[in-house]
């Protein structure tokens, strides 16, 4: 008997920590979230906001926010998840498409923005109208042409899956899900995608020395684009009108949420980060290519009454500076970002086409 037992007990320790967590879970015992420190990169400023104050980042609550990141079934047609118009490879943007696709295949009015760096945002969106992390999640979902969904039957769908009542679980110690846990999670996953390790931040670092060709382009950069792009966020998220005209849309911008005349065709200056895989650009997606963007700047008319006032004043770049400058904006791609299995899909989405 005592030969049994000690088999038996063998046996038992030998089990995978999966399996042992979920014979705890069964059992009823409380499993305590693991903490995550959010890490601020050397010389970064402050997060605009502390998004983590009353939402305390764990390894649970961010394995759910990525679950429910890439899960079809918060959209009405069950396969448009945030992750089929926020792609990994494109820095969490929609590559190669100058609109999302929604359900129905309907399109979005504006390109959708790289996902990264989110806690130094003061505001949301191309036009500044989501003020909180946690809320921003309720307009594509429920957008018509985005997921099409109702916050009540996201929930009903949810609660009908078995595997997010353990993960609601384990990362808010009860299975009692609601849209406020829902909207925590996901801010936790999206909160966390830090893009600060490109070739530009081994260089600062004194890890890796520019070539000729990206130290001239960082120079034009600074004389050029720093006003708008300035280190190291590579955005002072200040909304400006850069000269272009009403898009089909009517889109006027930063004035659909002021109301203000004087914010007609403003939108939030965007960062240069991981901008080799962002395109197309501007909140519409009408430039296909970097060398596109900086024309834009070197032949636009500086004499519009309403273009940003710093734009009139701005360096013009030559043809040769350009190709310099655009050296230097590759150096902000962060590959180790763009491939992190970390923020990775467990298994492959269905993207819109």
């Amino acid at each position: 008997m005592k030969f049994i037992f000690t088999i038996a007990l063998f046996v038992f320790a030998s089990l995978p920590a999966l399996v042992l967590i979920s014979f705890k879970e069964e059992a009823g015992i409380k499993i305590k979230p693991k903490p995550i420190k959010f890490i601020i990169p050397p010389g970064w400023p402050k997060p605009a906001k502390d998004i983590f104050a009353q939402n305390k980042l764990t390894e649970e609550g961010f394995a759910l926010g990525k679950k429910l990141f890439y899960d079809g079934n918060l959209s009405l047609d069950g396969q448009t998840s945030c992750g089929s118009c926020h792609q990994q490879f494109a820095a969490f943007s929609t590559f190669d498409h100058d609109l999302s696709h929604g359900i129905g295949n309907s399109f979005t009015e504006r390109n959708a923005p790289a996902l990264f760096n989110l806690a130094w945002m003061p505001a949301l969106h191309w036009d500044g109208g989501i003020n909180h992390i946690e809320v921003q999640p309720l307009s594509p979902m429920t957008a018509h042409n985005e997921m099409g969904e109702t916050l009540a039957n996201i929930l009903i769908k949810i609660k009908s899956d078995s595997s997010y009542r353990r993960l609601f679980k384990n990362a808010f110690s009860s299975p009692t899900i609601t849209s406020e846990k829902l909207l925590k999670a996901l801010a936790q996953f999206t909160g966390s995608l830090v893009s600060a390790n490109s070739r530009y931040d081994q260089f600062k670092e004194g890890k890796i020395k520019f070539t000729g060709a990206e130290e001239k382009g960082y120079q034009i950069y600074k004389t050029s684009c720093a006003s708008c792009h300035p280190e190291p966020l590579f955005t002072d998220y200040t909304y400006r009108n850069t000269g272009m005209d009403l898009n089909r849309f009517n889109d006027v911008g930063r004035q659909r949420i002021t109301n203000s005349g004087s914010d007609s065709l403003k939108f939030k200056v965007p960062s240069l980060r991981n901008v080799q895989y962002t395109a197309p650009y501007m909140h519409d997606g009408r430039f296909n290519s970097l060398d596109m963007v900086i024309n834009h700047y070197r032949n636009m008319n500086k004499e519009l009454p309403s273009i940003d006032p710093g734009l009139r004043n701005m360096r013009p770049v030559s043809e040769k500076e350009k190709q310099f400058l655009i050296y230097f904006l590759y150096t902000l791609t962060d590959t180790s970002f763009t491939k992190n299995k970390r923020f990775a899909p467990d298994r492959p989405i269905l993207l819109k086409h």
